[in-house]
């Protein structure tokens, strides 16, 4: 007897096994060992706001430091840190070309040609150049997370606080 092939999950199915997995089932269990909903709020909002720095490559250590520093939860700042890996990536160009607008600094030369021939030519103007454009767009991202941050704290807690108390209706299962 030949056996069916096993069922093919989708990779909606997928991601969506995944998500659960390593956000919320994390958060939820964050939340049964008593992390406040403001707390953890919070921390998440830390995590997004850091995580899409356009400092690439400094998120973690970032991320970190300041959760441990504000005494939020460390766990919850780095799910939402690499969540918004993908956002930080797409919002880099657009912190650097607003950062270039509000500082009149021209733009950015994406093209490899003009990058190659800059970095051959000019190091170390290219270098300064391409420090001046980085320390605008995260003059342009602090001012964005300022406001941004108690926004999405305020909108996540509420959400976190329903979040407790279906937890804390629910019975508890003995295995």
């Amino acid at each position: 007897m030949v056996q069916p092939d096993p069922p093919n999950p989708s990779l909606t199915h997928i991601a969506s096994d995944i998500f659960q997995r390593r956000v919320i089932t994390p958060l939820l269990n964050l939340l049964r060992i008593g992390a406040s909903p403001r707390k953890l709020a919070w921390s998440l909002a830390i995590g997004f706001a850091i995580g899409i720095n356009p400092l690439l490559g400094s998120t973690t250590i970032a991320a970190l430091t300041v959760a441990f520093v504000l005494r939020l939860n460390l766990l919850a700042s780095q799910i939402a840190n690499h969540i918004v890996y993908p956002l930080q990536l797409i919002l880099f160009f657009v912190f650097i070309r607003i950062g270039a607008v509000v500082f009149h600094t021209g733009g950015l030369p994406l093209d490899r040609a003009s990058l190659v021939f800059a970095v051959r030519h000019h190091p170390w103007g290219v270098t300064k150049l391409l420090w001046t454009w980085e320390w605008h767009a995260l003059v342009v991202w602090f001012l964005g997370v300022v406001i941004a941050t108690p926004l999405i704290v305020a909108a996540l807690t509420p959400l976190l606080n329903r979040l407790l108390l279906s937890l804390q209706n629910q019975p508890i299962v003995e295995k």
